[in-house]
């Protein structure tokens, strides 16, 4: 099922769920109810809970915002470690070169074709990923320099490895979910809560009424699709991408 239309579906079914009880509240009531007459304290405590939970939410969809940028960053500065090494190693030998440059594609070639899909189908990487980028330390870290040329050049290329293997567990680190689920119950409950004190207020049947509970609840619910859905940072709909690996390796996605 499309992100989208789960977003569709949960805002219609809150907006029938706010009409639907207040329907039924309103054939229900006393015919002496007076829906003018509500305490000042509960508007007070609807206004109160009201603020807190638009709080709350906020900090929520800025925090898995936060991770879902972390997340693309992290596979920036990997792509980025891995074409420097790409490029520094053009002073060593030609078959030391090509070697190196051979198992570097290969292991980009393998992260954007197979174990993207298996971070966005069941959120986590691959043992043979890390046996590929460990193929590529070995062939950097077992050249011996055989002139100051190539010495100079071996320790900036062994800290853009020590960066891409960061970066890769740095990735690793940000396939699951990054909402604890104690969050989610608290975001929902406080959803219910929320919507609920509207009822508090005695909302009458009148059209104009009906559209601002069904707006207000809909609203609720697309805050906490967004949540859900920048939540996994490689897995929904807007998902960190593989852009940067295809930018700096065209061919990977051949």
């Amino acid at each position: 099922m499309s992100d989208w239309l789960v977003l569709v579906l949960a805002m219609l079914g809150a907006c029938a769920v706010v009409v639907v009880i207040t329907v039924v509240r309103h054939k229900r009531a006393p015919e002496d109810e007076d829906p003018n007459d509500t305490p000042d304290v509960i508007e007070y405590m609807t206004m109160w809970i009201g603020v807190v939970y638009a709080i709350v939410l906020g900090l929520a969809i800025a925090g898995v915002w936060e991770a879902r940028s972390a997340a693309q960053d992290h596979v920036q500065a990997e792509a980025q470690a891995l074409h420097e090494i790409s490029e520094r190693v053009r002073v060593y030998p030609p078959d030391v070169r090509d070697r190196i440059r051979g198992d570097v594609d290969a292991y980009v070639s393998y992260v954007v074709t197979t174990e993207w899909k298996s971070m966005t189908d069941h959120g986590r990487v691959t043992a043979h990923g890390a046996e590929l980028l460990g193929r590529v330390r070995q062939d950097v870290t077992d050249y011996q320099p055989r002139n100051d040329f190539e010495a100079q050049a071996y320790q900036p290329v062994l800290d853009q490895m020590a960066a891409a293997d960061q970066a890769r567990n740095a990735r690793a680190d940000s396939t699951g979910a990054t909402m604890p689920p104690v969050v989610w119950w608290g975001l929902l409950a406080g959803a219910v809560i929320t919507v609920g004190m509207v009822f508090a207020l005695q909302i009458r049947r009148t059209a104009r009424e009906l559209v601002l509970a069904g707006l207000f609840s809909a609203t609720i619910a697309f805050m906490l699709f967004l949540i859900w859905d920048f939540d996994a940072p490689f897995s929904r709909g807007i998902a960190a991408t593989a852009e940067p690996f295809l930018n700096l390796f065209p061919h990977a996605g051949g």
